[in-house]
């Protein structure tokens, strides 16, 4: 990107309320591996030359008041967003906040701290290609399909299967047309690729890290630690 404007925008969505890890503390807030988990997901992005802009989506009663901590990153670059009732309303919040020279979309989970390097770059190139672009890793066990007794309808093929991971990464006209049509019709998806998926658009999954796992109850927070601790 040397010599090339910045033009990709991030969208990190910590805007939840993180009730399943038990915690009084947002879990977007809470430390891991020397940190609060938000502030990892910004360096991790504004490391980036190509990077014009992060916006840090929170839930509105802290959007006004955000921690302090949150300015222990480039603050040219860093712009606070208000969150939303659903999540697909925080992320529509986020891509309306960003600038007009941002071409490429990129939409992370704050609940995933230890994103790495190569799968941003893996995610952005894709998405440079024109098409939108999932982090996901493969499926290692054998599924079954079961009926509503439990009981085992088929065993699927494993090989067509991947798990699906954050970043996420668009055009931004792809994106943006993605969510108007999904907010017309108050639609929503557990992840932002499934818009794009419903209007057609191609989308690839490019190879993820399982260091990209989500944070979902409190077990996980020892896990991350594991695996940051690893790192040293």
């Amino acid at each position: 990107m040397s010599g090339t404007a910045p033009d990709v925008g991030v969208v990190i969505v910590a805007a939840g309320q993180g009730t399943r890890t038990g915690a009084s503390e947002l879990k977007q807030f809470r430390w891991i591996a020397g940190k609060p988990m938000l502030l990892h997901s910004i360096h991790a992005f504004q490391r980036r030359q190509d990077v014009a802009q992060v916006v840090a989506v929170l839930p509105r009663s802290f959007a006004g008041d955000p921690p302090p901590w949150i300015l222990q990153s480039d603050i040219e670059r860093l712009l606070v967003g208000v969150g939303g009732a659903e999540r697909g309303d925080s992320v529509w919040s986020g891509i309306e906040d960003l600038e007009d020279e941002v071409r490429i979309v990129v939409v992370h989970d704050a609940a995933r701290p230890l994103v790495t390097d190569d799968t941003i770059d893996r995610v952005i190139a894709a998405a440079r290609q024109g098409v939108s672009a999932v982090a996901a890793l493969p499926v290692p066990d054998t599924l079954k399909e079961v009926d509503d007794q439990n009981r085992v309808v088929r065993t699927v093929d494993r090989e067509r299967y991947w798990r699906v991971q954050t970043p996420q990464a668009f055009p931004r006209g792809v994106i943006e047309q993605a969510y108007r049509v999904a907010l017309e019709e108050r639609r929503y998806a557990t992840d932002d690729a499934a818009l794009v998926e419903r209007l057609g658009h191609p989308v690839v999954v490019v190879r993820g890290a399982e260091r990209g796992m989500k944070v979902t109850d409190e077990r996980d927070f020892a896990l991350l630690e594991a695996l940051a601790a690893g790192d040293q």
